[in-house]
């Protein structure tokens, strides 16, 4: 039985019956914000679920948005880093695969597994109804970015940050070579006493830069060892050669840490510290089955953007570090446009690059997007 039952159910019907709106509802939190542990990233759009089809940005999309290859990767794994277990998770990976002509992944084919934080496949957490939303999401995107990937789920008894920081290296242990990791906090002491779980050699660390716009950064993205992943908001454009336009999701985090030294390959000039984020991807309106809420709706969130990212970094083959990106930032796609401070309109960075999308380096979209597999 679900975790805090009534919240669930609330979620539940919030999602399959809401009304229709005449303008796009605020995203609403799949997971709550407590003090002292992680949440995860995921945020949905309170419309109805859909039965029949999908609602969103689906692989193919994303295929196209970011000129992937059409041959098949490599069958890298990819560990998830989450907490909690997603009963429904290979159900509804396998008709997000099958929506998309994607090859099968299950347990079956040993492409899919899931355990827990000490990787057993027995026993498993207890369930929750947002996390497991993220860990639907995580899987989803993961598969769009690399169908051929192998997807290792380790999920942590709680979002505490020990638990979460074992399932880091459980996934290392069990042969990932890229761990995806769609959750955040605060950055401050408590977390940042397990910041040596997220470094990993001939391992590459992707985190979400968080779902609050230009605030504090969050860890584990501040962390040097880790990809930090901002949100972008995608658009078709016909008029353009690429036939797709991106700006600054107007939620997607970014910071400027107040714990985190300046890593030598990160040149900005108005954050002394580390800035987050180093690269982007989509993260609006992304396409996921998930039946607890009623089948097909579109979730939110740099908890999408983090696992493609993910995706593509396996898919290319190399072990990509955070500094790679900046070394390879001609490769990616520049976001100009937008800015992460829904409030003001970019005026609490005082129109800055911290919170403002231009021409080269910004906070909310890193270097870019990706472009091909080339900046990895």
């Amino acid at each position: 039985m679900y975790r805090a039952l009534i919240g669930v159910l609330s979620a539940v019907l919030v999602v399959a019956f809401a009304p229709a709106a005449t303008a796009a509802p605020a995203p609403r939190a799949a997971c709550p914000e407590r003090p002292g542990v992680a949440r995860c990233l995921t945020s949905y759009t309170p419309v109805r679920a859909l039965a029949d089809g999908p609602a969103g940005w689906g692989a193919d999309d994303l295929a196209s948005a970011y000129a992937l290859p059409t041959a098949p990767g490599p069958d890298t794994v990819v560990g998830i880093s989450i907490a909690y277990d997603a009963p429904n998770l290979e159900a509804d990976l396998a008709a997000y695969r099958a929506q998309y002509g994607l090859p099968p992944c299950t347990t079956a084919n040993g492409c899919f597994r899931k355990v827990n934080q000490q990787g057993a496949a027995v026993p498993l957490p207890e369930a929750d109804f947002g996390w497991a939303m993220e860990s639907t999401l995580d899987v989803s995107m993961v598969s769009a970015a690399c169908p051929s990937c192998r997807l290792l789920v380790v999920e942590g008894n709680t979002p505490g940050f020990a638990d979460l920081a074992e399932t880091e290296d459980t996934a290392v242990r069990l042969g990932a070579t890229v761990v995806s990791n769609s959750y955040g906090a605060r950055e401050g002491g408590a977390p940042l006493a397990f910041a040596s779980h997220y470094q990993h050699p001939g391992v590459a660390v992707v985190a979400s830069s968080g779902d609050a716009g230009f605030t504090a950064a969050s860890y584990p993205a501040n962390l040097a060892t880790t990809i930090a992943v901002g949100g972008t908001s995608l658009a078709r454009d016909p008029s353009s050669a690429r036939g797709w336009a991106e700006s600054a999701w107007q939620y997607g985090g970014s910071g400027c840490s107040a714990y985190i030294a300046k890593p030598s390959w990160q040149r900005d000039t108005h954050c002394g510290k580390r800035t987050v984020a180093d690269v982007a991807a989509a993260a609006e309106d992304i396409a996921i089955h998930y039946a607890d809420a009623g089948g097909w709706l579109p979730a939110n969130g740099t908890s999408a953007s983090a696992p493609f990212v993910a995706g593509l970094i396996a898919r290319s083959g190399h072990v990509t570090a955070p500094a790679d990106l900046y070394a390879n930032a001609s490769r990616f796609t520049d976001v100009t446009t937008g800015h992460n401070d829904p409030a003001g309109g970019g005026k609490k960075c005082g129109g800055d690059y911290l919170c403002v999308a231009g021409p080269g380096y910004d906070a909310p979209t890193g270097v870019g997007v990706p472009n091909g597999l080339t900046g990895f």
